[in-house]
């Protein structure tokens, strides 16, 4: 019984830590998303078009070597 609370608490524990960092990186992202887009007019597609390309250079230089 003693061990089932052990185990449980250390469950608990890491769940609950996973989830706030991906609260606090999803909270991270929308914001950088919301500043780009109001002060400089880039659009969440633009940003992710960036990523897609920046994704494809790193394939291409992967596959030459």
């Amino acid at each position: 019984m003693f061990a089932t609370l052990i185990v449980s608490w250390i469950v608990y524990t890491v769940l609950r830590n996973v989830v706030r960092t991906t609260v606090r990186t999803a909270f991270i992202s929308a914001t950088t998303v919301v500043i780009l887009h109001a002060g400089l007019g880039i659009s969440p597609q633009d940003i992710w078009h960036q990523i897609i390309q920046l994704l494809q250079g790193f394939s291409q230089v992967l596959r030459v070597r």
